[in-house]
């Protein structure tokens, strides 16, 4: 049992867990648009969150202990250097035009965990933290395979776009209640300015735009209409079930492996509806 919850830990502090999250939102833009797979974008997707996630996570910490790291954060270091070649590898395989805008998303990524603004990380600029990383997301993963693709960017991609961007935002909500005790107040995060009760109401509309808009595309398939649905109560589950005291997993393995289920869900029902 050890062993496994150890194997456990370092799936999740090495990242792996939420770049799987990330490649199943591209996976289900791939597979809802029938646009041809870009394995080079995928894997770049994958390695890419890795070195980036753990780079925000561990920069830090592993500048001001450099000499005394544990064996687990030395294991992720090393970890994390290894995805970085590889991300660099399938970079080169990506068209121009993909890499600047993942140029720009990666700007605000390291923006995002790096200081420049008056000693500032837009990691501290107040309130803009959830926005950021839904932004970075949404982009990644509804915006890019189609620039890859070399696809025209019809309303349904904007809606793509719109509709990843809100399912991240919710996602993050239970992270923000859960740091509420620890966070400082200068950060005044969404949930320290509106309060666990505010969060949660806005997570629950903004679930219910998430499916409206699903209404707005010119194709609506059943079996991503369903999944939606499905992963939309899931989300409003766990944004239900969040308080500042949380089992160790329930956020960072439970509601980051949510776009994992979504991707089993459409699956599943594209193969029992067909």
């Amino acid at each position: 049992m050890k062993v496994f919850l150890r194997l456990l830990d370092f799936y999740i502090n090495s990242s792996i867990h939420v770049a799987l999250a990330v490649c199943s939102l591209l996976l289900l833009t791939y597979i809802e648009f029938k646009i041809p797979l870009s394995k080079s974008l995928l894997f770049f997707v994958f390695f890419g969150t890795i070195s980036g996630y753990n780079f925000i996570k561990y920069a830090k910490v592993a500048g001001l202990h450099h000499s005394s790291l544990t064996n687990s954060l030395k294991s992720i270091q090393v970890f994390s250097v290894m995805a970085g070649v590889l991300m660099f590898y399938f970079a080169f395989q990506l068209s121009i035009s993909s890499l600047a805008t993942i140029g720009i998303l990666g700007i605000l990524t390291v923006l995002y965990a790096v200081p420049f603004l008056y000693r500032k990380s837009l990691r501290n600029v107040q309130g803009l933290k959830i926005f950021i990383v839904a932004f970075v997301w949404a982009g990644l993963t509804g915006i890019v395979p189609f620039i890859e693709a070399r696809e025209t960017i019809i309303i349904d991609v904007l809606i793509i776009f719109l509709q990843r961007f809100i399912v991240v935002l919710v996602l993050i909500f239970p992270f923000e209640i859960r740091d509420l005790p620890y966070d400082a107040l200068i950060l005044k995060t969404v949930a320290q300015k509106l309060g666990v009760i505010n969060v949660k109401r806005i997570g629950y509309f903004l679930l219910a735009v998430l499916i409206g808009l699903e209404f707005l595309k010119e194709m609506v398939h059943i079996s991503f209409l369903l999944s939606l649905l499905i992963i939309s109560l899931s989300i409003a589950f766990v944004l239900f079930k969040s308080k500042t005291t949380q089992s160790k997993y329930f956020t960072i393995f439970w509601v980051e492996g949510l776009p994992i289920l979504w991707l089993g869900l459409v699956l599943l029902l594209d193969d029992f509806l067909m």
